[in-house]
């Protein structure tokens, strides 16, 4: 199969399909460093005759329709203004009954006014980069509709809804090498020494609004090319 990981970051994705499945792994990222990062993971983990990786943009790929059989998209096309763009890059490039598969945060329920909260979806904004609206599950699932993406045909569960919670995330760590986590702490010890924006950024992150994460959760979504989507 020839999989494509938009926003492929520092490539964990990717190698990890190639080395498990045995796919052809294209990863896109918008920065050249992460790119660069996936190169080397991908020598590391000896995928690299499986993967190939580039710079691109999600909101105008760089390939022709229905160049693959799956297209992932993790935590990327939340922190785009033109959501609706992604998803219709994400599947042009699907072929006819190819799979999409989305993983992006989710408003669980709209933060009210009323109870305190009003500055839960402004610190999401600022301080995590979301740009323009949060969206619900069922405002992702409307997007993937209009781009032509429905359910399974074997009406197998697609789209399932999740709290953050500490201990599963903590419990992803192993699909890292202890090299990315070391990259990943010394970067942010020194942002912290040589920044005040980084420190006053910092600073704000540790004051989470009020029941942040009772509203904020993420969705894993997966649609199939020319199939009509139904919600589990």
């Amino acid at each position: 199969m020839r999989d494509l990981d938009v926003g492929c970051g520092a490539g964990a994705t990717a190698c990890y399909l190639a080395s498990t499945y045995g796919c052809r792994v294209v990863g896109v990222d918008v920065m050249e460093e992460m790119v660069e990062l996936s190169r080397a993971r991908a020598e590391r983990e000896g995928v690299s005759e499986r993967t190939t990786f580039r710079v691109a943009d999600a909101r105008q790929l760089p390939f022709d329709d229905a160049s693959f059989d799956v297209v992932l998209c993790e935590s990327v096309a939340t922190f785009v203004v033109e959501k609706e763009q992604v998803v219709g890059e994400l599947a042009r490039v699907t072929r006819e009954r190819g799979c999409v598969g989305l993983n992006e945060e989710v408003w669980l329920q709209t933060p009210p006014e009323a109870d305190g909260n009003p500055k839960v979806i402004e610190f999401a904004r600022q301080n995590w980069g979301i740009e323009g609206p949060s969206l619900t599950t069922e405002e992702w699932v409307e997007l993937m509709e209009r781009a032509g993406l429905g359910g399974l045909a074997d009406g197998s569960l697609f789209v399932q809804t999740y709290h953050v919670d500490p201990r599963r995330e903590a419990s992803q760590v192993k699909r890292y090498h202890l090299s990315d986590l070391w990259r990943m702490i010394t970067r942010t010890l020194g942002l912290y020494l040589k920044s005040p924006a980084f420190r006053d950024y910092m600073r704000k992150e540790r004051r989470l609004p009020k029941g942040m994460f009772g509203y904020l959760g993420y969705a894993v979504l997966v649609g199939r090319k020319g199939q009509t989507l139904r919600v589990f």
